[in-house]
């Protein structure tokens, strides 16, 4: 069997490879967002001290409800999910079209 495949044939093999999941970018950065801004609240809320974290809890502009507490630490993980997911899906959708179109 030695057939070789066509100009028209690679490019379809190439684009069809070439797609990403843009589900799974969502989900992989949602996850990544939410475990970072978890992960400082917590290490923030564990170290203790008189003032905790002033400059995380600036993101109580942007993210209502959060604070540097155990609690702020799942407020604010579900907002870094759901900005994560938004941000990977725009990013595999924008690939997807750049890939599509060569």
């Amino acid at each position: 069997m030695d057939e070789e495949l066509t100009a028209q044939e690679r490019r379809q093999l190439r684009r069809a490879y070439a797609r990403i999941s843009e589900q799974g970018w969502g989900l992989a950065l949602g996850v990544l967002a939410a475990l970072a801004l978890f992960l400082a609240t917590a290490i923030l809320v564990i170290q203790g001290g008189d003032t905790v974290g002033p400059h995380l809890g600036l993101l109580a502009v942007y993210l209502p409800g959060y604070r540097v507490t155990w609690v702020g630490a799942f407020i604010g993980g579900a907002y870094a999910f759901f900005i994560g997911y938004g941000a990977g899906r725009t990013i595999g959708t924008i690939y997807n079209r750049i890939v599509q179109r060569q």
